[in-house]
């Protein structure tokens, strides 16, 4: 028999019928939480909620996906648009399988390079973003976006930015060194 990927056969299921997990470790800080929510109310989900059908309770427990979730459940907006409906890749796998797919998915996300993220910035700006519109459609903080426009070195970057006199430098003597 010829291997077909659980991507290819999503399907919409009622939040109701969606369980989580009892055993996931992974935790979303709020300001990702909140990143999380913009994306699904910008771009939709673009991504299914994993999870095992269990037959004998008719429910879908969650193997990777708990945050987007989560997201429907606390927000009514995002409930309603999708009319209560997760889009769901079904694997069926034993308890200990999904435990170390739930891991891999996790682990399997990466991290985000502090000089792509840098040239990201950069580039946005030069295409005329504010520093607020990167705050709010990167998730970040004005000091993160401050931090990474520093690292490009750019001063084109600064145009915008008002630096304050923390302090003034005293009068140096002409026989002191540095």
């Amino acid at each position: 028999m010829e291997y077909k990927s659980p991507a290819y056969d999503i399907i919409p299921v009622p939040i109701e019928k969606i369980k989580p997990n009892t055993y996931n470790p992974n935790a979303v800080a709020p300001p990702e939480m909140k990143l999380l929510y913009e994306s699904i109310k910008e771009d939709g989900y673009t991504m299914p909620i994993v999870c095992y059908y269990n037959h004998e309770r008719d429910i879908y427990v969650i193997v990777d996906g708990f945050h987007r979730y989560r997201i429907m459940l606390e927000h009514r907006d995002i409930y309603e648009r999708e009319k209560g409906l997760l889009p769901v890749s079904v694997i069926q796998k034993s308890l200990d399988k999904r435990m170390a797919s739930t891991i891999r998915h996790n682990r399997a996300r990466g991290s985000h390079s502090v000089d792509l993220m840098s040239n990201i910035v950069k580039e946005l700006n030069e295409l005329g973003r504010s520093d607020a519109w990167i705050c709010k459609h990167l998730g970040m903080d004005r000091d993160e976006v401050l931090r990474l426009k520093q690292i490009t070195g750019l001063t084109a970057l600064f145009k915008d930015v008002k630096f304050g006199q923390a302090w003034r430098p005293e009068k140096e003597d002409e026989d002191e060194g540095c």
